[in-house]
């Protein structure tokens, strides 16, 4: 017979809250089976899924997308058509964290910015400065903002 775990030993060993792992059995995210006293008793693949949980969760997959889409060793068989939906979920997830990767990028490269000029403040540093956060603006955007370097090179008055 296969070893079961406690609750208490599942929130040990993963370091997840005992709340946690009842609410995911509430929303039927990781459902444990109950020993005769009600209890929930967790199985390997009960920690198997719990630990990819907690891996997607890190790779900002929200509950609902993970419900929604890993439920593999749940099937009898794999069905392609399934497989390939999730491909594409998959796809686009890499597209949104490439796109928040970019976004990154760009505000780290904005408080480095900001940073020497604070630090070595002058007005060629403000100005390069000024045209980082235009150039920003107009990437949120996408389209030339109303102000004008005039406007923006008032700042300093």
């Amino acid at each position: 017979m296969e070893k079961q775990y406690s609750i208490q030993e599942v929130s040990r060993m993963l370091g997840i809250p005992k709340d946690t792992l009842r609410y995911y059995d509430r929303i039927g995210v990781v459902s444990p089976s109950r020993g005769h006293n009600s209890y929930r008793k967790y199985s390997r693949d009960d920690i198997v899924d719990l630990m990819n949980i907690q891996i997607m969760q890190y790779a900002d997959f929200s509950l609902e997308e993970i419900k929604g889409k890993f439920q593999f060793h749940r099937m009898q068989s794999i069905d392609p058509a399934y497989c390939e939906e999730v491909a594409e979920f998959l796809e686009t997830k890499k597209a949104e964290t490439r796109k928040k990767i970019a976004h990154l990028e760009k505000v780290s490269e904005l408080l480095d910015v900001a940073a020497k000029t604070l630090r070595d403040f002058n007005h060629e540093n403000d100005q390069q400065l000024a045209v980082f956060v235009r150039e920003i603006y107009r990437d949120l955007h996408k389209k030339e903002p109303e102000i004008t370097k005039e406007d923006c090179d008032g700042h300093q008055n």
